[in-house]
């Protein structure tokens, strides 16, 4: 019940969320001053931080470089890649820019950078540390901390090469030097801010499943609150014959019966409380514009009714006086985070639901399941970890297509790159999915949740992503 559409804009959602506020690293800002030592001090800072990279075997140069990376003879063999720090920083847009402005100093290290490796993986630190079996950050932050403080810092090579800028100081290196310590071992350990993703995921998911079944019971709590009105009129002084003898027919609806004596309804709601009396000006709202509305009069005014005739009346109060109703935006916004942004697809299942029981002739209905079978069900959770474990390799797929003529990267907000690292996520690893399909949902996400030129901008990007994939074997569907 709880369809790929709405996981699809849950994962982008969480996604965002996630890669927006996780950080492990926190890059240091330029700093405004005037200071020859600290306008210095910050120039190591960058440069120490790329030469991290650089000693890595990742590529530091802007894209206009075309000189050889340093290391490029050790190819694959290189035994300071594949670190997560490595990766982590590489990852971080602040040095993503850094890179691409191409300002830094660090190109005239390269004569210095293979004998820099070569005294690195000679230490007693870097043995210890291959020893480690399944290195975590930790040990990265670890071993890179002594390499600079041991090795780096004292090698006379680099230090030559720094004393030819003019704006060398020996106190803004060691300035510079520091800052690069404190940024490694200030870093965030993220794995509980994933697991607090991964939950808020499921929480958002359930609390879904949640909203369908209170817009069920909202016409239950809808006319008791018309109940309670006749019965308040009833024992007013002098009463009306009207009021004395109302027509019953709206609270005796057979529809709103047969949800609050529901078998599922009642499990659920065992389980999960749910509860309108906290909105009762809403409710209160929606009584009076459904006692105003033609489809309240022509009801009240038929010759005669049945269960189906009954559901049918609430179904087109639902669809024409309660979805769309400004009161429960407001009241939806105050109870949940999430229940504004899944009220459109939950009222489509609400409203099928009560179609359902129209064609039961009365008897109990069951109400739609969480999810349609166990596909759906362990569908968003896998889409979000493989997107979080694979976002750099995937942003890799998208920064490919993204400095040609026909891209302005500037374009590029945050919002279309966690969408597109989904739709990577899915074409890559659930086959069954066709690419068109994935295409057109995250299209249709990017048209309503990020800029209104993102749509096209997406597709092109995702449809030269396919192209690549696919000739590079990567992707084997259709």
């Amino acid at each position: 019940m709880i369809n790929r559409v709405l996981i699809r804009i849950k994962v982008v959602q969480m996604l965002y969320s996630y890669l927006l506020t996780r950080s492990e690293f926190k890059i240091e800002s330029a700093p405004d001053t005037t200071s020859r030592d600290r306008k210095y001090a910050y120039a190591v800072y960058l440069d120490l931080l790329l030469l991290i990279l650089e000693l890595s075997g990742l590529n530091v140069k802007n894209g206009s470089e075309t000189t050889a990376h340093p290391l490029a003879s050790l190819g694959r063999s290189n035994p300071l890649s594949g670190s997560r720090l490595a990766t982590s920083l590489a990852g971080d847009d602040n040095i993503r820019e850094i890179i691409l402005r191409g300002t830094s100093g660090i190109a005239e290290l390269d004569p210095i950078v293979m004998r820099l490796h070569q005294t690195i993986v000679a230490t007693p630190a870097f043995i210890d540390y291959k020893k480690i079996k399944k290195p975590e950050l930790k040990d990265d932050v670890q071993f890179w901390s002594v390499i600079l403080r041991t090795v780096i810092a004292k090698n006379t090579l680099l230090q030559d090469v720094l004393r030819q800028d003019a704006a060398y100081t020996g106190t803004g290196f060691n300035r510079g030097l520091q800052m690069v310590l404190d940024t490694l071992n200030n870093y965030n350990d993220t794995r509980s801010m994933l697991a607090g993703a991964r939950n808020s995921l499921d929480a958002s998911l359930a609390k879904a499943y949640e909203l369908y079944h209170a817009m069920l019971l909202l016409p239950v709590e809808i006319t008791r609150e018309e109940e309670l009105r006749q019965d308040a009129n009833k024992n007013k002084f002098l009463p009306t014959p009207e009021e004395l003898n109302p027509n019953t027919r709206f609270v005796d609806n057979a529809f709103v019966a047969a949800i609050a004596s529901n078998p599922d309804m009642a499990e659920f709601t065992k389980k999960t409380p749910i509860s309108w009396e906290a909105d009762y000006f809403m409710v209160k709202d929606l009584l009076n514009k459904i006692l105003e509305s033609d489809l309240y009069r022509e009801y009240m005014e038929a010759p005669s009714t049945d269960f189906a005739a009954d559901c049918e009346f609430w179904r087109q109060v639902m669809k024409n006086i309660i979805l769309p109703s400004d009161a429960l935006a407001e009241a939806l916004e105050s109870r949940s985070v999430y229940w504004n942004d899944d009220l459109q697809i939950m009222g489509t299942f609400v409203l099928k639901t009560i179609r359902q029981f129209a064609n039961s002739g009365g008897k109990d209905v069951k109400l739609l399941p969480m999810y349609k079978d166990d596909e759906d069900a362990v569908f968003g959770p896998q889409l979000f970890i493989k997107a979080v474990n694979n976002r750099d390799l995937y942003r890799s797929y998208i920064d490919r297509f993204i400095n040609r003529e026909q891209w302005d990267s500037e374009r590029l907000a945050f919002m279309d790159i966690v969408i597109m690292i989904a739709a990577i996520t899915e074409l890559l690893n659930f086959p069954s999915i066709p690419i068109p399909v994935t295409l057109n949902e995250y299209i249709e996400i990017a048209n309503c949740y990020s800029t209104p030129k993102s749509g096209q901008f997406i597709n092109g990007i995702l449809f030269s992503v396919i192209n690549y994939l696919k000739e590079e074997g990567l992707l084997n569907k259709e």
